[in-house]
């Protein structure tokens, strides 16, 4: 019997695709005029204006303009550009007794670019600040501004009324009671940023367009040889130190700008448990290196690594690989968040993320570990479950992650994995209903092995959520694979000749 009704009504009568003979003649005589309006939206330049009021030369001189439009002169910082007369932006055309004004190029943008072309971002290499990439008014005034450099608002302040920066960015806004905001913020924030900086992707200078890279742009401000400061460090050197392991260099929640996760020695100030007195200005470990410190507390992590069936070929080397050793803004100690960290290795994946259309949540919002055992596992890509199993554990009718309220938090796996308690709301995770190894696309499609009726041992059609889905990253919705769009086509690739054919 056909699996046909399953995909199509053969009784189901569809409509006859619509045509222009079709069409009502009234509408048909309106076909032409469309087109002319469509034509002349296409081929007018947005810059194009209004008709102008008052009648102009097409060489009129820049006084005339400035008859009217006098306040474009008046301000701290002057386009340089009016100086050397309205016309080297602007264009005026006369049509028999309309005069336009427009700019000499089709976009705000590329007539920046005619002068500032060092700041043209299709040419640059690396990372680049991204209003500078779409529309420099949206930073700039062109013609005046009693900001330096044009800009449309200050680059101080703390609301976003009064800060040009925090129209875009939020950091150091909405500060608890009791947390803590950098006094730098209200110096400006080109006190630690150079907006227009570009360099090579990856490096922490032109990721955040700093002036400069900590440590060093902090010791501007911070003097590493103050007493108040060094007693504060227990007396240990700093002043070579990356400050923003520890640190927020905009605002906390915490006091001095400390991150939100502290180790536990460090949050207590022991720093005796892992720190000798320091000598000759250098750092002194209270064990032989690293990994035997960390250890000497974490041995379930030891005993993890030894024993895993699967290693995971980062845990080899110092755990300061991966986390930072006194605090950071994600748990776990991570020296960064939860999917960079791992990205800095796998770059397989993070070609993925730049490429691919559709990305997989678990792995490239809420992190790799989400799926995977970060140290050790005894499945396959270290992976926390095998098969189906790992997928269900957030998919399958039965998903019921269990709840930490007084963190506001749900963990899966149990309890290895923690996740915010609205996270499978939020991100619209799809609940399958999947029963006895079916439900899923179709109510009898199967979505584990079939096996022969007469010999259970053995698999007639190997199926898993595998055989349909990418685990990272796709090109086309719902993630299939080798990034096929959710078509009929797709379900032939299995089920040879029509698609009601059984699985073959």
């Amino acid at each position: 019997m056909s699996n046909l009704s399953q995909f199509e009504n053969p009784g189901r009568r569809y409509p006859e695709p619509l045509s222009l003979a079709s069409l009502p003649l009234s509408i048909t005589s309106l076909i032409p005029w469309i087109t002319l309006l469509l034509t002349l939206a296409l081929c007018v330049p947005a810059t194009f204006a209004g008709v102008h009021p008052v009648p102009l030369d097409k060489n009129t001189d820049a006084a005339k303009c400035l008859e009217c439009h006098e306040d474009k002169t008046k301000g701290k910082a002057v386009h340089s550009a009016i100086a050397t007369g309205c016309l080297t932006c602007h264009e005026i055309r006369v049509n028999k007794d309309a005069t336009y004004v427009k700019l000499t190029t089709t976009t705000p943008s590329a007539l920046c670019l005619t002068c500032h072309a060092d700041k043209d971002a299709a040419t640059l290499k690396g990372t680049v600040h991204n209003p500078a990439v779409r529309d420099c008014l949206k930073c700039h005034d062109p013609h005046v501004s009693d900001n330096k450099n044009q800009l449309r608002k200050a680059m101080s302040g703390d609301t976003k009324e009064n800060n040009l920066c925090l129209s875009c960015h939020k950091q150091g806004m909405d500060v608890p009671a009791k947390g803590s905001r950098h006094a730098a913020l209200d110096m400006g924030c080109e006190t630690c940023h150079t907006t227009h900086k570009v360099g090579a992707r990856g490096k922490q200078e032109f990721d955040f367009h700093l002036t400069k890279a900590a440590p060093a742009l902090c010791v501007e401000c911070h003097d590493p040889k103050d007493a108040a400061l060094q007693k504060t460090h227990q007396n240990q050197p700093f002043g070579s130190a990356n400050c923003l392991q520890c640190h927020d260099p905009h605002s906390s929640a915490a006091p001095k700008l400390m991150a939100r996760f502290m180790h536990p020695p460090f949050a207590d100030k022991s720093c005796d448990m892992c720190h000798a007195p320091a000598k000759d200005g250098k750092v002194v470990l209270a064990q032989a290196n690293v990994k035997e410190l960390c250890l000497t507390c974490h041995d379930d992590k030891a005993k993890l690594i030894e024993s895993a069936k699967v290693q995971h070929p980062g845990a080899a080397g110092d755990c300061t690989d991966c986390h930072n050793p006194h605090a950071s803004n994600y748990p776990g100690l991570p020296k960064t968040n939860g999917v960079e960290i791992c990205l800095g290795c796998h770059s397989e994946q993070s070609e993925m993320m730049a490429t691919k259309k559709v990305l997989h949540q678990p792995a490239f919002a809420q992190g790799c570990a989400t799926c995977h055992e970060p140290h050790g596992s005894a499945n396959e890509k270290l992976l926390r479950a095998t098969g189906n199993a790992l997928c269900v554990e957030c998919h399958g009718p039965d998903a019921r992650p269990a709840e930490v309220k007084d963190a506001h938090l749900i963990t899966i796996f149990g309890g290895k994995v923690r996740l915010p308690e609205d996270y499978l709301k939020k991100n619209k995770i799809a609940i399958l209903p999947i029963k006895n190894g079916k439900g899923h696309p179709t109510p009898a499609h199967p979505t584990e092995d079939i096996r022969d009726l007469n010999d259970l041992t053995k698999i007639k059609t190997a199926i898993n959520c595998l055989s349909c889905h990418q685990p990272h990253a796709s090109a086309a919705r719902a993630m299939l694979a080798k990034d096929q769009k959710p078509t009929l086509e797709f379900c032939r690739g299995c089920h040879k000749g029509s698609i009601g054919d059984q699985v073959q």
